[in-house]
C-alpha cells in the first residue's frame, strides 16, 4: 500500500498541464470548479466535464479542494439557508459523479496569510514567509482596522510601528494587496480585484464584530449537522482544513488550530464523514501541536493529507522550507499515516487511498521562468513529491519487515 499521490491543479488556466503530471507519477488530481462563483450550485454537467478531462490523461479526480463555505454560512446570516441548500445539491451532484472527498475550511474572511510571497532562502530558492510583526503593521497602520491595537502586545505594536516607518507607500500597498487579493484570488477569495479592496475587506471583517470563538463553533456545527447526512448518502468524506496560520488574525476567531479544536469538532458530529484534512505545514506553526499525536488521535478521520514543512523564526513567524527540512517530523507523520492505511485494509474499510499532495513547494530552477500561483511551482513541488515518496517507500519496507517477523 501507499498513499495516493495527488497534485493540486487549478484548471485550464494553470501553467502546469494535465498531460505533464502523469509523467512523474501523479495518480489523482485535486481541483475545484474555479470558474463557478462561491455559493452557487455545482452542476453535474460541469463536474463531469472536468472529471472526464482528468480521466482522459489516465488520472482520477481524487479530491475537491475546495467546495467553498460562504461567509454567509460562517456568520449565520439570513442567506444561510439558501446557501446551505446549494451546498447540499453540490455534494449530491459530486457523489453522483463519483467524487468521494471534499476538503473545505471554516476560516473567516482570509483563507490563509503570508507577508512575503518571494522570500529568498540561503540556497537561492524562493518560498513564502509569514512575519507576525509585519502583519501587525499591515493590520494597525496600513489597513487601519478599528481597535486593532487591542489584539497585539505592546512589544509587537512597537516592532510593527518600526517596520511601518521604514516602508514606502508602494511597499505598503504591495503588502496589503498581496494579503487581501493575491493570496486569495485563485481560491475564490472573499475580496475580488477591486479598486477599494481595503474598504471591502474591512466591511467583511466588521461582520464578525459580534462573533467570537464559541459563536463560530456553533455556526460550524449548524453547517455540519445539515451537510453530513447528505455526505453520508452521497458517499462523500468531508474534511476540514486547519487554520493557516493556526492562531487569531485581525481579531477573527479561529476554531481549527489545535488538537482540542478537532476533539471538539468531531465530538459534535460523530459521523466518520466529518473528517480532517491533515496539513503538516499549517499545524506545525504552533509549538504545542504534536503532529504525530494528532495523526494517531484522529487517524480514522483523516481523509486527505497535505505534506509540507516550515521553519519558525521567533514567536508566530515562519517561512516555508523544503518538505523534509523543517520542524515537522515527516518520518513520524508518514509512518503513522501508513499504519492507519494498513489498519483500514485489515478492517475492510473502502477508503484506503488516503490521498496526499505535496503542499506548496520551493521555487527552484526553471520555476523562475514559469508562471504559477503563490506556493505552487512545478519543480519545487515535484521535488517534494519525490522526497516524500522515497521516505514512504523506506517506511513501507520497514513496516512490512516487522509484519513478516511477527
Amino acid at each position: 500500500m501507499a498513499l495516493e499521490k495527488t497534485w493540486r491543479w487549478f484548471g485550464k488556466t494553470d501553467s502546469i498541464k494535465l498531460s505533464q503530471l502523469k509523467q512523474f507519477g501523479v495518480e489523482g488530481i485535486v481541483t475545484a470548479l474555479h470558474h463557478i462563483k462561491g455559493g452557487a450550485v455545482w452542476p453535474v454537467e460541469e463536474i463531469m466535464a472536468v472529471k472526464e478531462e482528468i480521466e482522459s490523461y489516465g488520472m482520477r479526480w481524487s479530491v475537491v479542494e475546495s467546495l467553498p463555505v460562504s461567509e454567509e454560512i460562517k456568520i449565520n446570516s439570513p442567506q444561510r439557508e439558501e446557501l446551505i441548500n446549494n451546498y447540499k445539491i453540490s455534494l449530491k451532484n459530486l457523489g453522483e459523479c463519483g467524487i468521494d472527498t471534499v476538503c473545505y475550511n471554516f476560516m473567516p474572511v482570509l483563507d490563509w496569510a503570508r507577508t512575503n510571497l518571494h522570500y529568498v532562502q540561503e540556497s537561492g530558492a524562493e518560498s513564502m514567509f509569514y512575519d507576525h510583526e509585519t502583519f501587525a503593521a499591515f493590520d494597525i497602520f496600513i489597513l487601519n482596522r478599528p481597535n486593532a491595537r487591542a489584539d497585539h502586545s505592546a512589544e509587537v505594536i512597537a516592532k510593527a510601528e518600526e517596520i511601518y516607518s521604514k516602508m514606502s507607500e508602494e511597499e505598503q500597498n504591495t503588502l496589503a494587496y498581496n494579503i487581501i487579493v493575491v493570496t486569495q484570488g485563485f481560491i475564490n477569495g472573499t475580496v475580488g480585484n477591486v479598486q477599494n479592496y481595503k474598504q471591502v475587506f474591512l466591511d467583511y471583517l466588521s461582520r464578525y464584530n459580534a462573533i467570537d470563538k464559541n459563536a463560530l463553533r456553533n455556526n460550524l456545527v449548524l453547517f455540519l449537522n445539515e451537510v453530513i447526512p447528505v455526505a453520508e448518502e452521497a458517499g462523500i468524506n468531508l474534511c476540514i482544513h486547519p487554520d493557516d496560520p493556526p492562531f487569531s488574525l485581525l481579531g477573527l476567531p479561529r476554531i481549527a488550530s489545535t488538537q482540542e479544536d478537532f476533539d471538539w469538532i468531531f465530538s459534535q458530529n460523530k459521523s466518520l464523514k466529518n473528517g480532517l484534512t491533515f496539513c503538516s505545514g499549517s499545524l506545525s506553526v504552533r509549538e504545542d501541536n504534536n503532529l504525530v499525536e494528532i495523526v494517531k488521535r484522529f487517524a480514522e478521520r483523516i481523509h486527505f493529507v497535505h505534506l509540507r514543512n516550515i521553519k519558525r523564526v521567533g514567536a508566530r513567524s515562519f517561512y516555508e522550507s523544503a518538505h523534509l527540512d523543517g520542524v515537522a517530523d515527516m518520518y513520524g507523520v508518514l509512518k503513522a499515516l501508513l499504519e492507519e492505511q494498513n489498519k483500514r485494509k485489515a478492517s475492510g474499510r473502502k477508503d484506503l487511498r488516503m490521498p496526499f499532495r505535496p503542499d506548496h513547494g520551493l521555487k527552484i530552477l526553471d520555476d523562475f521562468n514559469r508562471q504559477s500561483n503563490p506556493g505552487y511551482p512545478l519543480i519545487g513541488r515535484m521535488k517534494g513529491m519525490a522526497e516524500i515518496s522515497g521516505l514512504e517507500l523506506g517506511i513501507e519496507s520497514a513496516l512490512n519487515i516487522k509484519e513478516n517477523e511477527k
